[in-house]
């Protein structure tokens, strides 16, 4: 197989690239390096079967060569990030998802979208499923990103009934592990990166919002069995283990050996009140659900951070 990955210097297409080589495919990286680092990847350039094409996918992107498989994971995934670049963050998830479904029309390719568990914005539902249509506010503080993914679903969907594109469609839910960004803005590694630091955690509101976090391989893995499914429709996958932002700083505290406090901040506009998976889709379509303890998964990710800060 030859799979091409959007963002496959990031988080997770970094991840995905991993996982697709191990696969024996010959991978295509695509990114722009906005958010995603070349040191991601670099421990793969020596691999044969591996490239990396410095493109804008909100650009037309010709590939030479038939390609079998399309992921598109290129976006700013952080409210820093998207907040910074809310232009790029809109036109990555609607011109960049047309760009690579055309890729995957001309080439008779797989599609795989990487959505998000925010189309379900401050759900009025709890736990989410795949057939609520969400709470969003789509001219709020988080908008270019919630409605850049909503409307990157209905486009795919579009060329899924229209073109018969072979699609699949993926709502993430909290992923954390190992090369996430300490200065990316989300929770885990704001709570990580103070605690090691000696800082006071930073807990927005009561901290009585909750979130499910799953380890990026269970997340990796679960990409790995939708693409290889027939199921068109959207598919949640993350860890359904529901914790509070307070239970969860308190965690970080125990796990790092930490002597850091935790401090009240104002909560954000439009910050979510719960995120919670239901997972039953992905366990009845691919024999899915996350194997890694949340416990396990910081420990690895601690340990990782500890090495790229040496901070002890």
């Amino acid at each position: 197989m030859r799979t091409l990955i959007t963002g496959g210097a990031g988080f997770l297409g970094s991840h995905l690239c991993e996982r697709f080589l191990a696969e024996g495919d010959e991978v295509l990286c695509v990114d722009n390096f906005i958010t995603g680092r070349p040191e991601n990847v670099r421990h793969l350039l020596a691999n044969p079967r591996f490239r990396v094409i410095v493109h804008d996918v909100s650009k037309p992107l010709y590939v030479d060569g038939l390609v079998d498989n399309v992921l598109h994971f290129a976006s700013p995934a952080s409210p820093v990030d998207y907040r910074t670049s809310p232009i790029q963050t809109l036109k990555v998830g609607s011109l960049g998802t047309l760009n690579t479904l055309g890729i995957a029309k001309a080439h008779a390719a797989r599609y795989l979208l990487a959505s998000t568990s925010e189309v379900y914005g401050d759900p009025e539902i709890h736990p989410q499923t795949e057939d609520y249509w969400g709470h969003v506010n789509p001219v709020g503080e988080r908008s270019m990103y919630d409605e850049a993914k909503r409307f990157s679903e209905a486009l795919t969907m579009a060329y899924h009934r229209e073109h018969g594109v072979r699609t699949r469609i993926i709502r993430i839910f909290n992923t954390y592990g190992e090369r996430m960004r300490l200065d990316d803005g989300r929770v885990l590694p704001n709570f990580v990166g103070q605690a090691l630091r000696g800082e006071p955690l930073t807990v927005y509101g009561t901290g009585q919002q909750t979130r499910s976090f799953c380890y990026v391989s269970d997340l990796v893995d679960g990409i790995y069995r939708l693409l290889n499914s027939e199921h068109a429709l959207p598919v949640n996958i993350g860890n359904p283990a529901e914790i509070t932002i307070r239970e969860f700083a308190e965690e970080i505290l125990r796990l790092s050996e930490s002597a850091s406090t935790i401090v009240e901040h104002p909560l954000p506009p439009d910050d979510p009140k719960q995120r919670k998976p239901d997972i039953t889709l992905a366990r009845k379509l691919l024999g899915w659900e996350p194997k890694v303890s949340r416990e396990e998964g910081l420990k690895r990710t601690l340990e990782y951070f500890r090495q790229k800060t040496q901070i002890r």
